[in-house]
């Protein structure tokens, strides 16, 4: 009887689809961040749906900090082994890897948060990501590209600036990447690399006298009491947060979890674009509260800035690897928003 029932077993176990018995899959998720992040909002909205929508078959674990890896080339690096399943990173943090993803920080091309974020849902998304499997030799996958911080801005320790000849001489912090000391250049200030953990200090010393950053950033790192007194509001760069997945393990799944893991990122993705809004609410009155001078530039100045930046694209398209294709597809998908949204004006307004 024993051998009976060992050979229906058997049988019933064969005769099962893989989908059906091989149903835990658990996906790691790391945040060099903390929870008070937009970042952070994301991954929980990721990890409720993607539990719930799967029925318990996916379970999310979330690693903030430095936890499973440190910087971006590690963190990258361990998703490409699959080590790591999910991981965030601004354009800056991988740009030694993919360069062409600093086609976000290029400035003026988005003009607020409704081209921003239909530009980011199109077949822009989708190029860079089929981009970024061939970089990677289909390791890793680009699934989302959210946002991290609301807009940047220029903020300073010396002078309102309403104008690009008020940058003049400004020493101007900056990442390690070249395109955002191009801009800076472009607009005649001094671009100063200096880690983010050393900006207050810097800021005191007069080591650095302005950085270009979001307001939840500055008012989260409290910059102004360190000096940063000034802020124009050009909304240069939109602050892009790309979301990587190992493709292998993403292609492991069954298709139908799959689909739930896209679904995942979509709901993080709006998460995001939500999250900077309702924070930089409080954050700009905290600015002005304690004495910050916030200047918003009319469109003539912000005109100006846009055309003293000009040279940067030009700079992009020659320097970076894939730069031609990406910044095409951003200004196709530009041009696309821009017009579905004047047509809704035009309905909408009459």
């Amino acid at each position: 009887m024993l051998n009976h029932l060992k050979i229906a077993a058997t049988a019933a176990l064969l005769a099962t689809p893989l989908g059906a018995w091989a149903q835990d899959f658990t996906i790691r998720a790391t945040a060099n961040s903390n929870e008070n992040d937009e970042d952070y909002d994301g991954l929980v909205v990721f990890k409720n749906y993607v539990e719930a929508a799967s029925n318990g078959r996916i379970a999310v674990e979330l690693f903030i900090g430095t936890q499973l890896c440190a910087t971006g080339a590690e963190c990258l690096e361990g998703v490409s082994e699959g080590s790591i399943d999910v991981y965030i990173s601004t354009s800056g943090g991988a740009a030694g890897i993919f360069p062409y993803v600093q086609v976000l920080d290029l400035p003026y091309l988005m003009a607020n948060d409704r081209i921003a974020e239909d530009v980011l849902t199109s077949d822009f998304v989708r190029t860079m990501r089929d981009m970024a499997l061939e970089t990677s030799g289909d390791t890793i996958r680009l699934m989302t590209i959210g946002n991290t911080g609301g807009w940047r801005n220029f903020a300073n320790t010396q002078r309102r600036v309403a104008s690009p000849s008020d940058m003049e001489g400004l020493k101007i912090r900056t990442v390690v990447a070249d395109l955002p000391q191009e801009l800076v250049r472009a607009l005649g200030a001094s671009p100063t690399p200096i880690p983010w953990p050393e900006l207050f200090t810097s800021f005191q010393t007069g080591v650095v006298e302005g950085s270009k950053n979001g307001i939840t950033d500055i008012m989260g790192m409290k910059f102004p009491d360190a000096g940063l007194q000034y802020m124009t509001l050009d909304g240069h760069a939109y602050m892009g947060a790309l979301w990587w997945m190992s493709n292998e393990n993403f292609m492991a799944m069954p298709e139908d979890l799959r689909r739930v893991v896209v679904d995942g990122f979509s709901q993080l993705q709006q998460a995001t674009f939500a999250s900077p809004k309702r924070k930089s609410i409080e954050a700009y009155a905290a600015f002005v509260e304690g004495g910050g001078d916030l200047y918003v530039p009319t469109p003539e100045e912000k005109a100006a800035f846009a055309a003293a930046a000009a040279p940067v694209q030009d700079w992009f398209r020659a320097n970076v690897d894939g730069g031609d294709q990406i910044l095409d597809a951003l200004i196709t998908a530009v041009g696309e928003a821009e017009a579905e949204l004047e047509a809704e004006y035009a309905s909408d307004l009459n």
